[in-house]
């Protein structure tokens, strides 16, 4: 006992660097435990499994407000650990998101699984304590990594091809947050993560907020959410539908506090959402929409940039992991149980596994704003801080939303998974039943905290970066969001026959890009097919006439800068010519597809800001 006391006494104090010349990053804590998780034996596998992110959230809970971790690395000052109310209540949300995950998916007995899920995790600490852009850079990175293999780990065709894509539209954001970096520090000469000027923003800022938006999956950015998230794994779509989207809200507080285009970007999120998680068959993409859609309220409230709205912004995140990770327990739970997860495949589980129903239901309440549930204390303070700032366009639009994610998810998902006609088939109804003791048991801590702080506001507000004076439970507020639901839940009822699933494919608009690289790629590859030779030729007289023509420049001028230039270009010139013999075998074809679409879009929204 007095061994245990003194390892979470080291947890609780913040060894700074002038004091014993070190200090414990949390993310350091998860590293170190997802990298031995593999060598600890079977017996003790799940005792590990709960022990390390339990030490996580308790060094984050015993962490100070001060700045940590700074190390100098070349003429650059790297900062760890930039530990305030902003980063502290994100920390927490996400340190407490990973106990919860990890007992969720704790039967797992594929270690490497949760590996990368801590290693998700660490990446998204890390860049939340991040006091500069550099160390904010390397995490982002980290968490793009490791969390596309809770998608490939499901094993299907359709969830490697998903990831692939996961994982090329992620790097491209991240080339688009590194190019707006390197552009900062020409500018400016400092790589501190601070509040950029959003009065007068330059194109090295748009480069960032581009990279911050993709993550945030703002449309036309988001078709890779419930791509990857609806084919990632029962245990993995937990922790993705927590952590990357959170993580980019949490950057554009810190870097774009007060930009006026996020309000109009969040409200359009808001709709979006709400109108493709209506139209969607598999619950869990259905789930993934709404993510697109309860994300859209907060860079609403980002963009507003009042007191009240990065409050709200900042409570709605801390709600949203809670009661979204509770609605993929749930639905994942269905998944894990019947190996299904579209509605026209389900019905009349209720029968079958009834404390499911009951916790997915607590999600689904929560996350329509319902009273007394986690949702109705943050989602409308970003309603309020948009009829304070007199933009009542925002204010009522987000109304309108939260009266369709009632009737979505509050109404949709319970009733044609547990209620409605069953159409289950004789081998998924033998199979449904209650999962497994853990993941009940996660579901029911997740679904007590979600009422918990829908009852007990204190718990979250005290928490935020601004002193709270906002009073969710009045009269009028209470009755006017009760009459909203009441009405919602008629219309539910009364289209009942036209909101009924059905077995199809409701296009986004990644089909632009994604047709348009197969217009390219096979525009590309017909001159190639047309000649025997035709790569061979393409190479001579587009490679190598150049390369001896500029090689002959070098030789004559003797100048530096042709060398440099003619290393370039054969460099580019070798890589074409392996890239055209890829393209001539079909080996490339899904990366230049993917690669062409999104440089494509990329361009769109630059022309479009410009």
């Amino acid at each position: 006992m007095s061994d245990l006391s003194a390892i979470f006494g080291l947890l609780n104090a913040d060894l700074s660097v002038a004091a014993l010349g070190f200090w414990l990053h949390p993310a350091v804590i998860l590293l170190v435990g997802a990298v031995l998780l593999p060598l600890v034996p079977a017996r003790l596998r799940q005792v590990w499994m709960v022990l390390v992110p339990v030490l996580t959230f308790a060094r984050i809970l015993g962490m100070s407000k001060a700045t940590f971790g700074e190390v100098q690395f070349l003429q650059f000052t790297l900062t760890f650990g930039r530990v305030d109310a902003l980063s502290l209540v994100f920390a927490y949300i996400m340190g407490l998101m990973c106990i919860l995950g990890t007992l969720y998916g704790l039967h797992v007995k594929r270690a490497v699984e949760t590996t990368a899920a801590w290693i998700y995790v660490a990446g998204s600490l890390g860049a939340i304590f991040a006091g500069d852009l550099i160390t904010l850079f390397l995490f982002w990175e980290v968490m793009a990594l490791s969390s596309v293999f809770l998608i490939w780990f499901r094993g299907r065709e359709e969830s490697l091809a998903a990831g692939y894509r996961y994982l090329l539209v992620h790097m491209a954001g991240g080339v688009a947050l590194l190019a707006g970096i390197m552009l900062h520090y020409r500018a400016t000469g400092s790589m501190a993560f601070v509040g950029f000027d959003v009065a007068h923003p330059s194109t090295a800022s748009y480069l960032i907020m581009v990279g911050f938006l993709l993550n945030a999956a703002v449309p036309p950015f988001h078709a890779w959410l419930p791509d990857a998230y609806g084919e990632a794994t029962f245990n993995g779509s937990v922790f993705l539908c927590a952590f990357t989207t959170k993580t980019a809200v949490y950057a554009l507080i810190r870097g774009f506090a007060g930009m006026e285009i996020l309000v109009v970007l969040g409200v359009i999120m808001a709709l979006y959402g709400v109108v493709y998680a209506v139209l969607e068959n598999d619950s869990r993409r259905l789930l993934a929409y709404h993510i697109v859609s309860q994300v859209g309220y907060m860079v609403a409230g980002v963009g507003l940039g009042t007191e009240l709205a990065i409050n709200g912004a900042c409570a709605h995140a801390f709600a949203h992991i809670l009661y979204k990770g509770l609605l993929f327990m749930g639905c994942g739970s269905v998944l894990f149980m019947t190996g299904k997860s579209k509605f026209t495949e389900l019905g009349g589980l209720y029968q079958k596994m009834p404390w499911t129903f009951l916790f997915t239901l607590v999600g689904g309440l929560s996350i329509s704003a319902f009273p007394l549930f986690s949702g109705f204390v943050s989602k409308s303070m970003i309603v309020q801080a948009g009829f304070e700032d007199h933009k009542l366009w925002m204010a009522f639009l987000l109304m309108l939303a939260s009266a369709g994610t009632f009737l979505h998810t509050g109404l949709k998902v319970p009733y044609f998974i547990w209620f409605g006609k069953n159409h289950c088939s004789k081998e998924t109804w033998e199979r449904a039943a209650e999962p497994t003791w853990n993941m009940m048991a996660a579901m029911a801590l997740t679904a007590f905290l979600c009422i918990f702080i829908g009852c007990y506001t204190p718990y979250l507000y005290q928490m935020l970066p601004f002193p709270v004076e906002y009073h969710p439970y009045t009269s009028y507020h209470v009755s006017e969001t009760l009459q909203i639901l009441l009405f919602t839940a008629l219309g539910f009822f009364l289209l009942l026959k036209k909101l009924t699933p059905e077995a199809k494919i409701s296009f986004d608009l990644d089909w632009i890009y994604r047709k348009g690289g197969r217009a390219f790629l096979w525009l590309a590859k017909k001159p190639v097919q047309m000649l025997d030779t035709g790569v061979g030729e393409l190479y001579r007289v587009a490679g190598l006439i150049p390369l001896m023509v500029s090689a002959r420049l070098s030789a004559v001028f003797d100048n530096r800068v042709i060398d440099g230039a003619v290393d370039g270009l054969a460099s580019t010139i070798r890589s074409l010519g392996n890239r055209l013999r890829g393209a001539q075998r079909g080996a490339l074809q899904e990366n230049l597809t993917m690669a062409f679409g999104v440089a494509a879009v990329l361009v769109l929204l630059f022309v479009w800001m410009f």
